[in-house]
Formats: structure tokens, sequence, C-alpha cells
């Protein structure tokens, strides 16, 4: 029988009648992630085994990408449709995250057979870059992020390797005339000034290179021996080399190429204290150095990331959906979502501005950057909630982005309870992440130990100096009664330390 999507109104019911079970399902979800979370914090610790890069301009490019602090990611695919985890329920590991749902769940062959279709269903017809890339930029972001594809395969961008893509006729979107998304997102954010970044999944579960029909899948690895069948897996190699020819050549300046699914990897670069890690059960090497010098001959300077995968390929390191607790004296980027999926789930509950707030400033305290993800739905639009915390974000950053952008993290003033601290030359920056309904009180202590004298205070957004005085353990403040009344809705104060050059 031949599964279309004829049935799509009957599958939203579905999942509408079902949906306390849905709760129950993303319940389990985020417990597992939590538990994987954990041990990705582990992996990354102080003493990740960091590679400089050798070229002069990767370590350049790095210094400016450092510099910007806040980036945008976006996952964005078919799937949106459906409003489901991102290409994991094609999975058949018996994880949380990989749960099946609808009318089709019951066999795997039909699933995936319907999941595929969604491609001739496709149409985000209000697909709108150029509000985002405003909106991003107006939130104090300088560099995206975009999911030009996951691991389902199914390419966000004009790709000659497959059909499987937004821009064959199959898709309905492909007769609009910003059809090639990718295209369309990099060429938006670019006019706004922003560094751009292609994730790209280095499995391909839609490819017969990767899964092999002969060999059905059994987890998220390759369904074959590489070894065994060499001639196919240099079929799947000669694929992946095509497709990022494809981005670092026909789209324009390319920053970032990010690259995940970090099983895809030499068998000698597996971990075997990472519990993910002992279960690849194959030499799945796809040629990284081949694939880096041709990129940075279209793209001189690019950064790459390839994911858990340490070494001359992991220009920076990504901590997932969590914050590493101390100073990592490495590049580093926690990737976190605004709601509580990396996709557009229907009616998701999204971060508020201080919470996002209180992330970045307690990243890049410790050295990190923020990738916050925003999943557009299936008519191309974000949810207005995600448009209400960037906007919110934009309001404090208009006050209090000189703490934030061209900043430096300092080993030696570690987060304090709500304290934490971001160095500028001369200049220090103690960050108060203040509680909701929480006011501003008269007299403010700083817990803050310089060896060098401080010259001046003042309060971000206000004009005039402020008292203090200097001891061995913190820096008095005294607040006029006036400034304390008029600061009562930060989401973080941000006290300015001018040091003496004397």
């Amino acid at each position: 029988m031949k599964v279309t999507f004829d049935k799509q109104n009957e599958m939203q019911h579905f999942w509408d009648i079902n949906f306390l079970m849905r709760l129950i399902v993303r319940f389990s979800m985020i417990l597992c992630c939590l538990y994987f979370n954990a041990a990705l914090a582990q992996e990354h610790g102080q003493h990740y085994p960091y590679v400089v890069p050798e070229d002069e301009a990767v370590r350049e490019k790095l210094a400016d990408w450092k510099n910007l602090k806040f980036g945008l990611f976006m996952h964005w695919g078919t799937y949106s449709q459906w409003g489901v985890v991102e290409s994991w329920s094609l999975c058949p590991e018996d994880e949380g995250w990989c749960v099946r749902r609808g009318p089709y769940a019951h066999d795997w062959f039909t699933y995936k057979k319907a999941y595929e279709n969604l491609q001739t269903t496709f149409n985000p017809v209000k697909f709108n870059p150029e509000k985002w890339a405003e909106a991003a930029k107006a939130a104090g972001m300088g560099y995206v992020v975009f999911t030009t594809k996951h691991h389902d395969g199914f390419c966000m961008f004009d790709t000659r390797q497959t059909d499987y893509r937004i821009t064959h006729p199959a898709t309905p979107f492909s007769t609009h005339p910003k059809a090639n998304i990718t295209k369309e997102i990099f060429d938006a954010f670019r006019t706004k000034g922003f560094m751009t970044g292609a994730y790209f999944s280095k499995p391909d579960w839609h490819t017969p290179d990767y899964w092999w029909k002969y060999f059905p899948p059994k987890d998220r690895n390759v369904s074959y021996d590489p070894a065994k069948y060499p001639e196919r897996w240099q079929a799947f190699k000669d694929f992946t080399y095509r497709q990022i020819e494809e981005l670092a050549r026909d789209y324009g300046r390319l920053d970032i190429l990010w690259l995940d699914g970090g099983w895809v990897r030499p068998k000698n670069t597996i971990d075997t204290t990472v519990s993910w890690q002992k279960t690849i059960p194959y030499d799945q090497d796809i040629d990284m150095p081949r694939i880096a010098s041709m990129a940075r001959r279209y793209q001189p300077g690019m950064l790459i990331v390839d994911r858990t995968v340490a070494g001359p390929y992991e220009n920076y390191v990504t901590p997932e959906q969590t914050i590493p607790d101390r100073y990592l004296p490495y590049p580093w980027e926690s990737c976190i979502t605004l709601g509580t999926s990396w996709s557009y789930v229907p009616n998701d509950k999204y971060k508020s501005a201080r919470e996002v707030i209180h992330m970045l400033t307690s990243i890049i305290s410790r050295n990190g950057s923020l990738l916050l993800n925003i999943g557009p739905g299936p008519d191309g639009e974000w949810d207005e909630n995600a448009y209400k915390s960037l906007e919110g974000i934009a309001r404090w950053m208009q006050v209090n982005a000189e703490a934030i952008h061209q900043t430096n993290a300092d080993e030696s003033l570690p987060q304090k309870g709500p304290w934490v601290f971001t160095r500028k030359n001369n200049l220090v920056y103690a960050i108060y992440q203040a509680k909701a309904e929480e006011t501003l009180q008269p007299a403010v202590a700083i817990p803050l130990r310089l060896p060098e004298k401080v010259a001046t205070v003042s309060l971000l957004g206000q004009k005039p100096a402020l008292k203090f005085k200097q001891n061995e353990t913190n820096l008095e403040i005294s607040i006029p009664g006036k400034m304390a009344a008029s600061t009562t809705k930060s989401e973080a104060w941000v006290f300015k330390i001018e040091l003496s050059s004397n």
C-alpha cells in the first residue's frame, strides 16, 4: 500500500487526543537527556584534549568568533510538520528520544516511508529569514548555525547529490522564490553582519550507502561493516564530500562547518570511557583531512567543528544542553534550546529572557559562548513566544551589551552566587543575576578581590559614577535612592569597574 499524507488530518487528530501520552514521553526524554548531558559534561571537562589550530587564518577566525559570544541555532526540516523530535524517531533504538508515535508507529518500514513522504507536503510559505535576522541581531547575537541536513538526510539546500531535498519538484516549496532555504538564510544573516555556520550531519539515514537496505539498521550506525564493503563506504564518503563541497563553494562566505553525528569517526578516536562511544561497532572514517582541505580552499580560515572528535578538526568544543561548572581553558560553546526541543513542538514552553541572560552571562564568564536554538514551525515561522524572549533579551542588551561582546573571561574571577564577571582591558564587568521582582539595594557588596586599584565604578544605563570602598574581600558600593528605584525590572545589573593604570 502506498503511504501518503492524505491522512494528515487523521494523524493530527490522533496526536491531539493523545496529548497526555506526549507529555509522558517528553518527560521521559528530558530524563534521558539529563543523563546523556551529564555524561557529555564530563567528557568536556577541564582536561579535554583540545588541539590549537595550526592555520593562522583559522586562529584569527576563531578569535573573531570568540568575541561574538552569542549565536542562533536553528533545527528545521520536514519533521516540523509532525511536531516530533528531529530525525530520531527513524532510529531503531530503544531510547526515549527515538519513540515513534502516530498511526504508522507500529511498523518501522511503514513509518520511515511515511516520514520520508513528508517531503511531498512541506510548504513553509511564511518563511522570512530577514525577520529572524533582525530579531537575532537586536538580541545581541552575532553568528548563526543552520541545519543544512540532519540525520534523516533531508537537505535544506539545493544539493545535486540526492532528490531528497527542499528544491526537488516533489517538494511543494520548490516553486517558491526562496526555495533554497539555506542560501536565503545565509544571505539574510550576512546582510546583518553575522558569521554564518552550516550544521551538517555526517550520518545520513536516507542514502542507501549508509543505511543499506540489504542490512536494515539496528541503531544509529552504518548498517553494514565498511571494512567488508569498502566500495559502498567509499561511495558514502564521496557523497558526503560532494555535499560539503557544494556548501563551501556555492553559498557565499561560510565561517563555520558544524559537523554532528560523532559516531561517524575513525575507530582510533573512540573513547571507550564515554558510554555512547563504546557502542560504536565500526570504523566510520570519512577522511576529515580531505574534507577540511577542500572546504578551506573555498573558505580560507573556516572553523570546523567535528563534534566530540578531539583533534585538529574540532576547533571549538560543544557541550550540549548543559553549562560547564567552571572556566574551561579552550574555546567552547554551549548549544542549548530556547524551548524544550531542538525541533518545533506545538505549544512548546520557551525560556524567558531572564533565564537566557543568566545562562549567557554564566557561560561567557567561564570562557564560553551560547548557541541558542529556535525551531521554526512547518509554516516557516517562529512561535510568538520565541520572539517575546528575544525581545526581552534585546531590551537588556541595549543597555548592557558592552559587558558581553568582545570581552574575556578571567579564571581568577569565578562565579560567586549570583555574581559573574567579564573583563575588557582595564575594565571589569560585575554582573548580578537578579531574581524576578528583586530590587537594587542602596548598599551593594561585590565579592571581588582585585590586585589592581579601582578608579571608578558605574552602573550601566546610569550616568553618574558611584561611591565605593575597596577592601580585601569586597567592593562596597553605594546606590543613590533614585537610581535604585529606576532599575527594579532588570534581569541582571552590570557594574562597570575601571581599574587604575598606576
